[in-house]
């Protein structure tokens, strides 16, 4: 590889977004008259639409793990565990506060939406896995780790037919709604943290070939025929493994075999990424892949209301016709891209305002607490002295 950054990686997540932003745009405010399967343009609108989120979290999983391991010295030593942690719990504390509604929360109100997940939630909770997994094999073999990864990948995506349908009742719904979509939660940590760690998997081979001399003719060649393979004929071989052997379990699979073939369209992805990676070099694309956080929770503030409940899925929920609805997508996600960066730009000024007023308000609050305590005691005096002599006059 004659360079460290990975460029296709960041043109992959810029990619991931903007699908990501049309997304939810149309899927929240298209009539449904217009939800026509037999409909060539939208079924292949749906089909790509679905491709977004295993793309998006294998590509969060791929960035993290290969910053992890680009770091020589390991485990807790290693300064990219520390960041991950704080990003890790980042992304689940914006996951919360997207769904808080401020003024339910004047009124005393907090909304059973508050509690549910998202994937902001389940890769902030991604990375703090890959990260305990990490730790767990930073003094073992080489081989642990990967091992670690594709295992979890597998069983997840294996014995996805049997948890899904578990209510995880016994839990309190807050919890409950990272493993179930009983609830309403959009994703759930299971079986999403797989293609997670299957971007991991990818990373550490990126990383132990980086320097050969033709890592992306075979990296290409071995994502296609990969990936060609999930989507065309990981159905065949379960209809197969289920003949020949009777075991129900992947005949569940077959019925509902979307995480192979997903996972194969990942790859698929991935090589066509590699494959123009030589034109994936502009600035603003690059910008894009690497603002992908303030991205999203700028289109959530815009599209769903967050902290007042007052966004367009509220007053164009499933009412806009396909001719309205494709220009005002485009529309959304320039606005949200525009929005995005004019932020990363002046993030720094933004943020020392911000500083000087959470410093102000505190020297205020620390002002009125020195203010109140004399007042506060002087009036607990005279209030002791009143009811003393009020017991005094009661014993007379």
């Amino acid at each position: 590889m004659q360079s460290n950054r990975l460029y296709f990686i960041d043109a992959m997540r810029a990619w991931a977004i903007l699908m990501m932003l049309q997304g939810h745009f149309i899927d929240s405010l298209l009539d449904p008259i217009f939800r026509d399967e037999s409909n060539i343009i939208f079924s292949v609108w749906k089909y790509f639409r679905g491709i977004t989120a295993p793309v998006f979290f294998t590509v969060s999983g791929f960035i993290f793990t290969y910053l992890l391991i680009k770091v020589p010295t390991v485990g807790f030593e290693n300064p990219r565990v520390k960041k991950g942690i704080k990003r890790g719990l980042q992304l689940l504390a914006i996951g919360y506060l997207l769904r808080l509604n401020i003024l339910g929360l004047f009124q005393g109100h907090i909304y059973s939406s508050f509690y549910l997940v998202d994937v902001l939630h389940c890769i902030g909770l991604s990375i703090l896995a890959i990260i305990g997994l990490y730790l767990v094999s930073a003094n073992k073999k080489t081989f642990v780790f990967p091992l670690l990864l594709v295992t979890i990948t597998m069983v997840l995506f294996l014995f996805e037919p049997l948890y899904k349908s578990y209510s995880f009742s016994f839990l309190p719904n807050g919890i409950a709604n990272y493993f179930t979509k009983a609830n309403g939660s959009v994703f759930t940590i299971i079986p999403w943290l797989g293609y997670a760690t299957a971007g991991s998997t990818l990373a550490l081979l990126f990383k132990k070939f980086k320097n050969a001399r033709n890592l992306y003719p075979t990296a290409i060649t071995l994502a296609i025929v990969l990936g060609l393979t999930l989507i065309f004929y990981s159905s065949p071989f379960f209809e197969w493994l289920y003949i020949a052997t009777d075991i129900s379990l992947f005949k569940l699979i077959l019925d509902n075999n979307y995480l192979f073939i997903r996972l194969g369209d990942v790859f698929t992805v991935f090589a066509v990424f590699m494959l123009i990676r030589s034109v994936l070099t502009n600035k603003t694309v690059l910008k894009i892949g690497g603002s992908t956080l303030t991205i999203y929770v700028i289109h959530f503030i815009v599209l769903y209301g967050s902290f007042t409940g007052l966004g367009l899925y509220k007053f164009f929920h499933h009412q806009l016709s396909a001719a309205a609805a494709i220009p005002a997508a485009i529309l959304f996600m320039i606005v949200c891209v525009i929005a995005s960066l004019q932020y990363v730009k002046y993030e720094a000024e933004i943020k020392a305002q911000l500083n000087t007023g959470l410093v102000f308000i505190r020297e205020q609050l620390l002002f009125g607490y020195e203010t109140a305590v004399p007042v506060f005691k002087e009036i607990t005096v005279r209030i002791r002295l009143v009811i003393q002599r009020i017991f005094k006059l009661a014993r007379n």
